[in-house]
């Protein structure tokens, strides 16, 4: 990288430092001891070779990398990285994609398995144990055929929505209530993502 790009990133990103934290040219100066003649050429692009040991200093002020501070965007970064969630950059959950025909089958198999035999999707989320339920039927009032249900497997907390098989009437239940396994109910999980088709 040619001495005047790095000398104008320099200059980019301590305008950009001073800003973002809240500081100014004069706290740089009196915390890194550099003169304010030094700071205000600099961000003038009066000077086009700055020493290392001003660098430092600067970059030291504001804790940031003494090998990044004249190459790196902090701003671009900053920006970027903002827009990550909270969670931080988490890969998705790979679900696999189960039809309503094979779920009560399978679902005393472990979610590595599923993976292998069923085709996948992804949830971006905090979450473990997923599966996705392709409806081939309707539940009356809730989902029609071809939604699929990101389903967190196994009994859960109430409060949730609860997906159930019932038995008797050989069909699958949405349930908004505590859901126990029965002679007559199996518990499939709690919703956690409906996708509609469309």
């Amino acid at each position: 990288m040619y001495k005047k790009e790095k000398t104008e990133n320099l200059k980019n990103n301590i305008k950009y430092l001073i800003k973002s934290r809240g500081e100014t040219q004069l706290s740089l100066c009196n915390s890194s001891g550099l003169t304010r003649t030094t700071i205000y050429n600099i961000l003038e692009g009066r000077v086009v070779n700055v020493q290392q040991s001003t660098i430092r200093k600067i970059s030291d002020f504001f804790g940031v990398s003494y090998k990044e501070i004249e190459t790196v965007d902090f701003e671009e970064r900053e920006v970027i990285e903002s827009d990550v969630s909270p969670e931080g950059n988490m890969n998705p959950a790979a679900v696999p994609v189960i039809k309503e025909s094979d779920l009560i089958r399978s679902l005393d198999k472990r979610i590595g398995e599923l993976c292998t035999i069923f085709p996948l999707t992804y949830y971006f989320g905090t979450a473990c144990n997923l599966i996705g339920v392709l409806l081939e039927n309707e539940i009356a009032g809730v989902n029609d055929s071809g939604d699929l249900l990101i389903v967190k497997k196994g009994l859960s907390i109430c409060g949730g929505e609860q997906l159930v098989y019932d038995k008797v009437a050989n069909r699958l239940l949405v349930t908004s209530g505590c859901c126990v396994e029965s002679d007559v109910i199996r518990v499939v999980g709690e919703i956690v993502e409906e996708r509609f088709n469309g």
